[in-house]
């Protein structure tokens, strides 16, 4: 398959080029085909959720299990948000609120499902996952194709998630229809996933809109902590995507160093400590840009300030594959403060450096 790139400015949508552009995407979709996105988090792959056999491929293309469900994103405006009434049987009241306050954005909420929603999408599960993205490529995508989009992150299961078209086509060009290229994203790191039908409500993986957000909206609210060892194979659906196994990981080995916000001297010393500990290797350092370095030898990666976790979640990922590109085996990482986006960039680096068994030499047999 001949992956076809279509680059769109999303700040010029309304010209005859960008519309034919958007329109060629919508086709691929209605015809049950594979097209990468750019949302305001990542680069999703995106199918018909509606469409079994189109579904099917993405799990095909991105080599994800099949008890890993996979998140819809919709289109539309208040009132009645048709795409949403395909999909989900009932919104309870919390779910109401947090519409109105976080949609379109990077919020994913587990509703009920109706019987229109294919079973691979939620691994069997009786509650989708539903989103609208803020990026304004995907709305009007979603939009004219005029059906509920299925797209989990466009790469190979487990790999470090895209965040430019370019990322998206390292890992899937030839196994999808096309990419949409419509830059980088400006989140960088996935959507928030909620379930807002428990009492108290539970958030499955941590992004950008927060606990708090979350609490002063609509109510108590918890987070989720696996019953599994990341490292142990899933016996069926998992409740909510990103909660499973080994994910967001570069090829090389990540290490990670954790030190108080405040204390930058300290966290220099033990990034210092963590990066001597592996010699004959090629180092890589995911280093913030108000700590200071005087440790020859490591591969520097200017990452963003470390009293700014947006600036971390934005360039994070973008970082990882960088240090890959340049054939790092070992990467150091900070690990920022577990205090509103912090709590999402803690949570994807503990996922990204935690070994399934027998899983990083596959990821390096698939990229080498």
């Amino acid at each position: 398959m001949k992956t076809l790139r279509l680059v769109v400015d999303p700040a010029h949508l309304d010209t005859a080029n960008a519309q034919e552009t958007l329109e060629r995407g919508a086709q691929i979709l209605r015809a049950g085909g594979l097209v990468a996105l750019p949302t305001e988090t990542v680069y999703g792959l995106g199918a018909n959720a509606l469409d079994p056999a189109a579904v099917e491929k993405i799990f095909a293309a991105k080599q994800r299990p099949a008890w890993d469900p996979v998140i819809v994103h919709i289109a539309g405006a208040e009132p009645g948000y048709a795409m949403l009434d395909q999909l989900v049987a009932q919104i309870p009241e919390p779910a109401r609120k947090l519409i109105a306050a976080f949609w379109p954005g990077p919020l994913t909420l587990l509703l009920p499902r109706t019987s229109a929603v294919p079973d691979a999408v939620t691994a069997g599960r009786p509650l989708v996952g539903v989103r609208m993205p803020a990026h304004p490529v995907a709305l009007e995508l979603i939009r004219r194709a005029g059906v509920p989009v299925a797209a989990p992150s466009a790469n190979i299961f487990g790999h470090i998630s895209p965040t430019t078209a370019d990322h998206a086509l390292e890992d899937l060009d030839g196994r999808i229809d096309a990419v949409l290229d419509g830059g980088p994203t400006s989140h960088g790191i996935e959507s928030t996933v909620l379930d807002p039908c428990q009492s108290p409500m539970v958030i499955y993986r941590p992004g950008a809109v927060t606990t708090f957000q979350i609490r002063d909206t609509a109510g108590a609210v918890q987070v989720y902590r696996g019953v599994l060892p990341l490292a142990q194979m899933p016996q069926s659906g998992l409740p909510s995507p990103g909660v499973g196994l080994r994910h967001y990981a570069p090829r090389a080995r990540l290490v990670l160093v954790d030190a108080p916000r405040a204390d930058l001297a300290q966290l220099q010393a033990r990034m210092g400590e963590a990066a001597l500990l592996w010699p004959g290797e090629r180092v890589g350092v995911m280093l913030p840009a108000d700590v200071s370095w005087n440790i020859p030898g490591p591969i520097l990666h200017p990452w963003g300030r470390w009293s700014a976790p947006e600036e971390l979640a934005h360039a994070l990922y973008a970082g990882l594959r960088a240090l890959d590109a340049q054939g790092c085996t070992v990467i150091v990482c900070p690990v920022p403060p577990e205090d509103g986006v912090g709590a999402a960039i803690r949570d994807r680096l503990r996922k990204a450096a935690e070994p399934e068994q027998g899983t990083r030499e596959k990821l390096r047999s698939r990229w080498r």
